[in-house]
C-alpha cells in the first residue's frame, strides 16, 4: 500500500451472517453466495470464507469472475447468472462452471457442439423482471425435453429473479406458470429467493435453493435511509429489527492541514469560498478510486465527529472542513462509524450496491479477521 485509502473488510462478520442465514433458512439444501462484482466490492478473496462458513454454491454475472475464482484452488459449484458466448463453452466444462439457458435459440445453437460432456445448466425464466429468461411454457418444456433425451447437458437447476420484493406471490405464480408443463420435483435445484424477499417471505415451499447476496454482506435490502431519518422526527422505527453485520468500512487520512482565510477558495473554479477563517484538511481519496463527485457536501467522520466535504471531489483527493480537534494523519472514516453507507448513498441519490462496487481497485481492500490482517488484496 502507498497511500492509507482503503477498504477494511470484516471476516469475522461475513462469517457471522452466513453462519446466521443458514441457520435461519436452514430449510433449505442449496445456499447460494452472490459473489458478483468483485463480491458486492468487498473482493473476491473473500470467498473461500463465504465457503467455510457454509455457502455450498456460487452465483456470478461473468465466466471472468468464475475462471477468477477457480484460479484460487475454490472447487465450490459456480453458476453464471449471465449469458456465457458459445465459443467459451469449452472452458465451462473444463472447468465445472455450470451456465444458465435464458433463450431458445441460444439453446438450440449451444447443443451444436461437440464438447459439452455433462455441462451442468440452470433454466432462467422471466417472472416480471423483463430482461434475460423464458416466459413461454411451451418452450420451456420443449427444452426440458430435450435435454432428457441426451446425455451430455445435465439439467441441474430452474430458477428466476424477482424483480418486485413487495409482491412475491404474484411473481411466484409467475414462474409457476411458465414451468407448469414440467415436473418441477424432478429437477434438482429449484432456487427463486433472494435477499430483498427473504426477510419478508420464508419458505418458497416448492424451492430448495436460496440466493443471499446484500444480505449476507450485511445489509437490509429493504432498508431507506430516508425512513430512517423520518423514524428519529416520529420515534417510530419503520424497519423491521435487523440483526446482520456489515463488513465494508472505507478509511483514508489526513494528510495536511492548512488554515483558509475569509474570502479564499477551495477546488477547481473555486467552487466554495470560505465565509471566514477556517481550518481545511486534505484527504487522499477521489472520484478516479469511485468516490463520486456526488459527495460534495457531504459528510466525513475523524476522532468519532463529523465534518463536511467542500469544494468539488478531485480526482484523488477531497478537501474537509476541519476544527482544531484534527491532527495530521488522523483517520477518516468515509463509510462505517456515524457514517453509514445508507447516508452516503441518500446523498449521492443512488443505492448502497452502486457505492460499494463503484469503489474500484485503486483502493486496496485489507481482510481483517479476529482483529488480525489476514490478506491486503491490492490491484
Amino acid at each position: 500500500m502507498y497511500r492509507n485509502t482503503y477498504v477494511e473488510v470484516n471476516i469475522d462478520n461475513l462469517k457471522y451472517n452466513v453462519n446466521k442465514l443458514i441457520k435461519e433458512y436452514s430449510d433449505y439444501k442449496y445456499y447460494f453466495g452472490v459473489v458478483k462484482a468483485n463480491c458486492y466490492g468487498h473482493s473476491d478473496k473473500i470467498v473461500k470464507y463465504l465457503v467455510e462458513s457454509g455457502i455450498n454454491y456460487l452465483a456470478v454475472s461473468s465466466l471472468e469472475e468464475a475462471l477468477r475464482i477457480r484460479k484460487m484452488k475454490i472447487k465450490t459449484p459456480i453458476l453464471c447468472l449471465e449469458p456465457i458466448s458459445l465459443e467459451h463453452i469449452e472452458e465451462c466444462v473444463k472447468e465445472s462452471i455450470t451456465i444458465t439457458i435464458h433463450d431458445f435459440s441460444y439453446f438450440e445453437n449451444l447443443i451444436k457442439k461437440q464438447y459439452l460432456n455433462k455441462l451442468k445448466v440452470h433454466i432462467k425464466i422471466d417472472s416480471g423482471m423483463g430482461r434475460l429468461g423464458f416466459k413461454n411454457s411451451n418452450e420451456v418444456y420443449e427444452i426440458v425435453e430435450k435435454i432428457r433425451k441426451r446425455d451430455d447437458i445435465c439439467l441441474e437447476g430452474i430458477y428466476t429473479h424477482f424483480a418486485d420484493n413487495k409482491k412475491i406471490d404474484k411473481q411466484i405464480n409467475k414462474f409457476l406458470e411458465v414451468t407448469s408443463l414440467i415436473n418441477l420435483k424432478e429437477i434438482p435445484i429449484v432456487h427463486l429467493g433472494k435477499s430483498g424477499t427473504l426477510l419478508n417471505f420464508k419458505k418458497i415451499p416448492f424451492a430448495n435453493g436460496i440466493r443471499f447476496g446484500l444480505i449476507m454482506y450485511g445489509y437490509n435490502p429493504n432498508n431507506e435511509y430516508k425512513h430512517t431519518i423520518i423514524s428519529k422526527l416520529l420515534k417510530k422505527d419503520f424497519n423491521k429489527p435487523f440483526e446482520y453485520k456489515s463488513a465494508f468500512k472505507l478509511y483514508s487520512e489526513i494528510v495536511q492541514i492548512k488554515k483558509l482565510k475569509k474570502g479564499e477558495k477551495v477546488g477547481y473554479n473555486g467552487n466554495y469560498k470560505a465565509k471566514e477563517d477556517i481550518v481545511i484538511g486534505i484527504v487522499p481519496i477521489g472520484y478516479s478510486d469511485g468516490y463520486m463527485r456526488t459527495n460534495k457536501n457531504s459528510y466525513v467522520v475523524i476522532n468519532n465527529k463529523r465534518y463536511q466535504v467542500i469544494g468539488d471531489v478531485s480526482m484523488g483527493m477531497i478537501a474537509v472542513k476541519l476544527d482544531n480537534g484534527v491532527k495530521i494523519y488522523d483517520k477518516v472514516t468515509l463509510i462505517g462509524e456515524r457514517i453509514s453507507i445508507f447516508e452516503v448513498a441518500y446523498h449521492n441519490h443512488t443505492i448502497i450496491y452502486e457505492i460499494m462496487c463503484l469503489i474500484n481497485n485503486n483502493v486496496p481492500r485489507i481482510l481483517v479477521e479476529k482483529g488480525k490482517i489476514v490478506d491486503i488484496v491490492e490491484g
